[in-house]
């Protein structure tokens, strides 16, 4: 019986440590393809940046592949995870796709503050993606001179004589669905409305961090991925027109916050990016 029991509990251990090693060859086998690098960032998409910096902070064994002339897409859609024959692109399916595979960066925080994380990031979304949204790819200064001609030499031919016209006309048309009612008859309407918007959310998130180093104290949570990409492009960017990118420079907290990721998480990035430009 003592040998049976014996045997039963080795079979339970080798089960166990069989579907760790299959976690983990799950996890290792993941690649997530993003948008590129540049001033001084990992990536220029906010989208990139969330998982990005999801995947630093959790440590996961992803793969990162940027967009280059091999590129094949009937979407456009990027950051892209492919997973068991699907493709994931929202930064939030494959944030949960990587707590599946226990890479959870939330794992102390309390109900409330997970409560708390859920209703920032619906803030972020609704109050300050689409000023964001305007300012890269509406703003025709800013999308002629910087956004329009970065995508362009980054997506492969022909992709690239239509693909940044077509994000272009997406972001225009979200921005349109959600906020182009009445009161909000014209385009220069609802650009002051979403840029008052997102003032009062940059106000908000630098009032909710305070002198703390991440939004819930010492520890990076997804949270602090979520507002690190939207905000760091807006932070980083060389652009031609923007009061919101002036009004986020003067709330220090939030730009310190951005740099000192950029400085603990993604060092070896930004100095390949500066060798690269020699």
């Amino acid at each position: 019986d003592v040998m049976d029991m014996s045997v039963a509990g080795n079979r339970s251990l080798q089960k166990n440590t069989n579907a760790s090693c299959m976690e983990w060859e799950m996890a290792a086998d993941l690649e997530v393809t993003c948008w590129g690098g540049d001033w001084g960032l990992p990536s220029v998409d906010t989208d990139s940046l969330i998982v990005m910096a999801y995947i630093r902070f959790t440590g996961a064994p992803v793969k990162l592949n940027h967009v280059d002339n091999t590129w094949k897409t009937s979407t456009g859609f990027v950051p892209a995870m492919a997973f068991q024959e699907m493709i994931i692109t929202r930064p939030s399916d494959i944030i949960n796709l990587l707590r599946k595979q226990k890479y959870n960066a939330d794992y102390f925080l309390s109900a409330k503050e997970g409560a708390d994380t859920l209703a920032y990031v619906a803030l972020l979304e609704e109050k300050l993606y689409p000023a964001l949204l305007y300012t890269f790819w509406v703003d025709s200064e800013n999308y002629c001179n910087m956004t329009r001609p970065w995508f362009a030499a980054r997506i492969p031919f022909p992709l690239n004589f239509y693909l940044p016209g077509k994000m272009a006309r997406a972001a225009l048309r979200r921005i349109l669905l959600t906020r182009g009612e009445p009161p909000l008859y014209n385009l220069s309407e609802v650009e002051m409305q979403i840029n008052k918007d997102a003032k009062e959310c940059l106000n908000l998130l630098s009032y909710r961090l305070g002198m703390q180093q991440f939004f819930f104290g010492d520890i990076p949570t997804s949270l602090d991925a979520f507002v690190f990409g939207y905000i760091a492009p807006l932070y980083k960017a060389c652009l031609h027109n923007s009061h919101l990118q002036l009004h986020l420079k003067q709330l220090h907290n939030l730009c310190k916050f951005c740099d000192s990721i950029l400085s603990t998480y993604f060092t070896s990035e930004i100095q390949q990016k500066l060798e690269d430009g020699r």
